[in-house]
């Protein structure tokens, strides 16, 4: 392992994961973890993970980025301690408007809705999906709460408390404090790098990676199309079932029974 980052969603932790897979580091962001290691990571959650299981978790990978990454950087380190850290920041009232914006696209997103509610895969890693939006408190029970004055200063608070967390606790020789602003001359002295012959690289601006995953990542589409596949058939077959029962004796005399209560109801309201 050689970078951790210890720094909150929506500061510019997907910029970072690309830069970092431009240097040629095996990268796992949000995705990768949730998708491949959901289950390992249900071990880190409830502590009963081993640094020599943490190891063996990771095995492989150069770099970690995002959710639940920066939730439990200090296991990871702990576990890794020759690894970087880097911890991402910007201006506390940019962060939140843009963890807003993040959390609108979510709480909006039929691609969201229909993983986290209906599609299998989403299903069986409901468990990690909500350990992880419970540290977000009621802004992902509620969709509309995250925009009460209290639920603010609620968000930034944990922010600002878990960046000055980072900052006292990790070792000083392995911190890197930094903004994506401040382009790539920071982040490649720090990590030994030389500065490549390129834009660096900004990603999900505006809380559109939903969209992105959509259109060009592999693993969203295949887990869509297994989604729809189970949707369709389920609906199927509920309609199968559903023709089953009316054409059975006891689901013709419910219907009757249906029928004839209507029309009962319809005659006491016209009378």
């Amino acid at each position: 392992m050689k970078v951790i980052l210890a720094g909150a969603s929506k500061t510019g932790t997907k910029s970072i994961a690309a830069a970092l897979t431009m240097f040629g580091y095996n990268t796992y962001d949000w995705m990768e973890n949730m998708i491949y290691l959901h289950k390992k990571w249900m071990k880190i959650f409830d502590g009963s993970a081993t640094n020599e299981d943490i190891r063996k978790t990771f095995d492989g990978v150069d770099a970690l980025t995002d959710a639940p990454v920066w939730i439990y950087w200090e296991e990871l380190h702990k576990a890794f301690p020759e690894a970087k850290i880097i911890l991402t920041v910007r201006d506390e009232d940019a962060w939140y408007r843009s963890q807003l914006r993040q959390m609108e696209v979510e709480n909006t997103s039929y691609v969201v809705w229909l993983f986290n509610s209906v599609f299998p895969q989403g299903l069986i890693r409901r468990p990690y999906i909500m350990h992880i939006s419970r540290f977000y408190g009621e802004c992902f029970t509620w969709p509309s709460s995250y925009k009460r004055p209290h639920q603010k200063k609620m968000l930034c608070s944990q922010y600002r408390g878990h960046n000055e967390y980072v900052i006292k606790k990790a070792p000083k020789d392995k911190l890197l404090v930094y903004n994506v602003s401040e382009g790539w001359e920071p982040l490649c002295e720090f990590l030994g790098i030389e500065i490549p012959d390129k834009p660096f690289p900004h990603k999900n601006k505006n809380g559109d990676i939903f969209e992105e995953w959509v259109e060009n990542n592999k693993i969203v589409q295949k887990y869509i199309l297994e989604g729809v596949i189970s949707v369709i058939f389920m609906s199927a077959f509920t309609g199968y079932l559903g023709y089953k029962f009316y054409k059975s004796t006891f689901g013709k005399n419910i219907f009757i029974a249906i029928s004839k209560g209507v029309l009962n109801a319809k005659r006491y309201f016209q009378s």
